[in-house]
């Protein structure tokens, strides 16, 4: 297949693998729920852990990842592959220097970065944060690391291994965590947050070393080179210096709730962690994996010059996920409580913690069609060398976050809604200034089509409401009945809202559907009768 087609099937292998890797860090946020409820101590570790995570996505997943796969795939379209490779080394050099310079920051200063993300944070709960947070800093070395083979890989067209490394963190953080949080304190006391901590380490140095064999079949050879005034590090920087704050928006909004959620008292940092890891379902499953396979296509065809392509490539892919990722919207909200309470209620996760988990579920759903076209279309702003619009937009996104939150907060009460809502609003905002200014850039990316998908999908979407809706109380009934009782119940309803919703879809013809449907025939080793054109 042409390196310069958008792969659907690629698209379709990326989603099972990160669907596997959501469904383990579902697992892994529940077995630590049950363990440690949601308050004082999972509070600390929560935030200790977004310190090193925040880091993650502004240099790593997010400006990193951008920036690297953009010059690196128009290198391979421009001077071959042995070109650059050399770069890559250049790259990996100065990752490991710069951020194990930045773990030993981290370590040192992690008293004043505490008081910086949680400045509501009584004594004792800050001091148990700063401890966990100099243990896991040395994690953004790590997932650094590993961010950067991944793009490596991706820019080649090998997606399956790097979007499986975030299944063997989860792995990894599960069972060194429960094992070294044990062998601290059997009883899972707050002692035993070291050993989640730990976990952690282990499950980055995981991730990395999983990728390692797949890279080397690629062709990589690591060459230490501190040769860092390449033109092409040189560019990579350029446009990682906006990308910062462009591409990771939503996590530094997050960032700000969690400021906010600090004065809130015991839970809402937990109750807001546990929603977002949901909603990261849906989010990383479909938009994640359509701005994965997108991004090396529209790099190379911008530097080949055929804007026609990266037109219809990039709003092909935005249709694509807003019909992947709407329906997903509409069953959160409908279904968040019992499928919370399904997931989390057990252990010391109680009634409460569900509900309040819910009410921020459902907030930030709201914005789950924003956050996925997010994904794809930021990251081509730095394919056609316009590095400064998303980060603009950006700013505008988060001073917007603050304001709400201030509203939400403090003049209309809403609490840790607030701070969900607020966040959903901010990144609609910041993916319609977005869409704006890219057909100024690049001409048009075929807006009516794009209008049509929306109101389609919202149509198609009207019978998980209802369903969702009707079910609840019936679902509500059975919470005290066996755990296999109520998740085959819950998936029934699920099933059965996904079957009308794929039914609205081929009645409303719905350019999505065709494409789901050409990637099932795929998967089933049918022929598809006529392929979509630009796919």
């Amino acid at each position: 297949m042409s390196r310069d087609r958008l792969d659907t099937k690629a698209a379709g292998v990326v989603a099972g693998a990160v669907m596997l890797s959501r469904v383990l860090g579902l697992a892994r946020e529940l077995i630590f729920a049950g363990l440690f409820g949601a308050g004082r101590g999972m509070d600390a570790f929560l935030t200790a852990f977004r310190a090193p995570n925040l880091l993650r996505d502004l240099f790593a997943e997010g400006a990193l990842s951008t920036a690297f796969v953009t010059v690196f795939s128009q290198k391979i379209a421009t001077e071959g592959e042995g070109s650059a490779w050399k770069l890559a080394s250049k790259v990996a050099t100065l990752t490991t220097v710069f951020m194990s310079l930045l773990s030993i920051l981290g370590v040192i200063f992690a008293a004043p970065l505490i008081g910086f993300l949680a400045p509501g944070f009584p004594v004792e709960k800050a001091e148990l944060t700063i401890g966990l947070t100099r243990i896991m800093y040395p994690f953004i070395l790590l997932v650094s690391l590993a961010a950067l083979v991944m793009g490596m890989l991706n820019a080649v067209n090998r997606f399956t291994v790097p979007a499986l490394a975030s299944s063997f963190f989860n792995i990894g953080s599960i069972a060194g965590g429960i094992v070294f949080g044990w062998l601290i304190d059997p009883h899972f006391g707050e002692r035993s947050l070291v050993g989640l901590a730990l976990g952690t380490l282990l499950g980055g140095l995981l991730q990395l070393g999983v990728q390692i064999p797949d890279l080397f079949r690629a062709g990589f050879r690591l060459v230490l080179d501190f040769d860092w005034r390449d033109p092409g590090i040189r560019r990579i920087l350029i446009l990682m210096l906006p990308a910062v704050i462009a591409a990771s928006a939503v996590q530094i909004n997050v960032m700000v709730n969690s400021i906010f959620a600090s004065y809130l008292g015991n839970g809402p940092i937990s109750w807001l962690s546990y929603a977002f890891r949901l909603m990261q379902l849906p989010l990383g499953v479909f938009g994640v994996a359509v701005a994965t396979v997108t991004l090396p296509v529209i790099s190379r065809v911008s530097a080949l010059g055929d804007m026609g392509r990266f037109r219809s490539t990039l709003a092909k892919a935005m249709r694509l996920a807003v019909f992947l990722t709407l329906p997903s919207a509409v069953g959160l909200i409908v279904l968040a409580q019992p499928i919370i309470a399904l997931i989390y209620q057990r252990g010391k996760f109680l009634d409460a913690d569900t509900l309040h988990t819910a009410e921020a579920l459902q907030f930030y759903a709201i914005g789950l069609v924003g956050y996925s076209c997010i994904k794809v279309l930021s990251p081509a702003f730095y394919a056609i060398d316009r590095k400064w619009t998303p980060m603009t937009v950006s700013f505008l996104s988060i001073g917007l976050n603050l304001v709400l939150n201030w509203l939400f907060i403090f003049r209309l009460g809403m609490g840790h809604r607030g701070l969900a809502l607020s966040t959903a609003a901010a990144a609609t905002v910041n993916f319609t200034l977005l869409y704006l200014f890219m057909t100024r850039v690049s001409g048009s990316l075929e807006t009516t089509a794009m209008c049509s998908t929306l109101v389609r999908c919202l149509l198609a979407s009207v019978p998980i409401g209802v369903i969702g809706w009707w079910c609840q109380p019936w679902l509500a009934s059975l919470q005290n009945d066996s755990i296999l009782l109520r998740a085959g119940a819950l998936l029934g309803v699920i099933a059965c809202a996904v079957v009308l919703f794929l039914v609205a879809s081929w009645a409303l013809k719905i350019e999505g559907f065709r494409e789901f449907f050409e990637i099932l025939k795929r998967k089933l080793g049918r022929k598809p009768s006529s392929p979509t054109p630009g796919f």
